[in-house]
């Protein structure tokens, strides 16, 4: 568990105070964790400064090293994990089990690393393609951009400042980190394991800082600082498409929202295990993850024995105390997004739909909803609930099923229950998504793959080596001898 403490902000390696502060809050009692000192936007030029300074001493730093290092982190986590799942439950508010289950894989994000930064490859391109072009060869490596503003948020506060730290490692890029409002100490805390690593290795200090900034600061960083040459932002689409209108030159790269979607097809020979794997997927730590199941169309002939299922397993969750061992399903970050989530339920109802399953909130705490008859308009389903809701709709025939999932502003991920090869491939050339899961929902991840979304769900992607090319540029070296 966190001790209420006071903290500051990490400026290359040294920790700061200020007079201007942060308070965080438990979501689960609205405790008070402890403050943070919150940085000026003239120290985060200094950090920017300090950061690019910093690359002549990272290029000089060989793979092995950073390798090295990054493995020293993952052990470093690894012999913290009780701890930082503790911390994670204070102050993100996500239930043990799922919390342990993101240090895991934060342990994988850093070892996936470090062996990425070993595999750093390049190309041999013969270049004696016309007359006079005899001997001429050419080499193709890539080199890290340069220094990286780095923005998370609050639902992941340890494995999603991974996916940004762990790849900016690997490809010797330095990075200013701007953690969650919310979820600061987790951040905090890993930092500190990678500058205890870093000292070891030969890192740089210079090369990360851990800065907790007003809004105001950050996008002023990042409309003016010419030092820095890349924004990797994983948030809200709101936000991160006006940080990309702002950026500039910079390269910009995206993790945004969704409303997940599933489809469960006739042919499927496990109706009650398909809905039971949908409730847990999206009532999962409240439903705060953008790939948690929002959506599910069902086959006609399956309805209402997939309603029946999901309805039974969501009666079932255990709701409560995130620091239970039990508990399926936590609060909300805020309670003002527990009375967000129900306003949209309540006008869905209003608007015609019918709730299956809803017992109302308290506090922070929204119990699973499950809803159906819903249409285009309501906001349960054309926008990110980012709660325990989840809408079943029956479709009929695969085409309507396939243009459903497509009718959203937002295509991250979506799962797909059918053994039809046939129609395996038709939703993997026709649907609109980042990835298709197919047998299993579309919450499911494994942190090396490629992750990330089209439409207004964002741009480039995450997952180790996808990262690392994001953070690299390449590089052309001929040899005319």
């Amino acid at each position: 568990m966190i001790n209420k403490a006071d903290r500051g902000f990490f400026l290359a390696g040294k920790e700061h105070m200020s007079e201007q502060r942060l308070a965080v809050y438990a979501p689960w009692d609205q405790r008070l964790l402890g403050t943070v000192a919150i940085a000026s936007l003239d120290q985060a030029k200094d950090a920017a400064r300090l950061a690019a300074e910093s690359m002549s001493v990272l290029r000089a730093m060989p793979a092995y090293r950073r390798s090295e290092m990054l493995q020293a982190v993952a052990r470093a986590i690894e012999a913290e994990k009780e701890s930082l799942a503790a911390g994670i439950v204070a102050e993100a508010g996500k239930p043990l089990k799922a919390a342990r289950v993101e240090v895991e894989r934060a342990v994988l994000t850093f070892r996936t690393a470090a062996e990425e930064a070993l595999r750093l490859e390049g190309q041999v391109l013969p270049l004696d393609f016309t007359p006079g072009s005899e001997g001429r060869w050419s080499l193709v490596r890539r080199f890290p951009r340069g220094p990286v503003l780095a923005i998370t948020p609050f639902n992941f506060p340890l494995n999603l400042v991974a996916h940004k730290l762990a790849p900016a490692i690997a490809a010797g890029c330095p990075v200013i980190l701007k953690p969650a409002p919310q979820t600061p100490f987790t951040a905090l805390r890993l930092a500190e394991l990678i500058y205890a690593a870093g000292e070891a290795a030969g890192f740089p200090a210079a090369a990360l800082s851990v800065l907790h900034l007003e809004n105001e600061s950050v996008q002023a960083l990042v409309e003016s600082d010419e030092s820095l040459r890349q924004v990797s932002f994983t948030g809200s689409a709101r936000v991160g498409w006006e940080l990309k209108r702002k950026a500039g030159k910079k390269t910009v790269l995206l993790e945004l929202g969704g409303n997940a979607a599933m489809i469960v097809c006739a042919d499927w020979p496990d109706i009650a295990g398909a809905a039971k794997k949908a409730v847990r997927a999206s009532m999962g730590y409240a439903g705060q993850s953008c790939i948690a199941v929002q959506r599910v169309y069902v086959d006609r002939s399956l309805f209402h024995r997939f309603i029946a299922a999901a309805v039974e397993e969501a009666q079932s969750l255990v709701c409560g105390d995130p620091d239970e061992e039990r508990t399926d399903v936590g609060p909300l970050i805020r309670p003002s997004d527990a009375e967000r989530v129900t306003a949209w339920v309540q006008e869905a109802e209003d608007s015609g739909a019918t709730l299956l399953v809803g017992a109302g909130r308290k506090d922070s705490l929204v119990s699973p909803v499950i809803l159906t008859g819903t249409r285009p308009g309501m906001k349960v389903l054309d926008e990110e609930v980012f709660g325990p809701v989840m809408v079943i709709e029956r479709f009929d025939g695969f085409d309507d099923a396939l243009a459903r999932v497509n009718n959203s502003r937002y295509g991250l991920q979506a799962g797909l229950f059918t053994r039809d090869a046939q129609q395996i491939f038709k939703a993997y050339a026709e649907l609109e998504v980042g990835a298709l899961i197919v047998g299993d929902t579309p919450t499911w991840r494994m942190d090396p793959m490629p992750y990330g979304g089209v439409k207004e769900s964002g741009l480039g992607r995450e997952g180790i080596r996808y990262a690392i090319e994001e953070m690299t540029e390449p590089r052309l070296l001929v040899m005319a001898l």
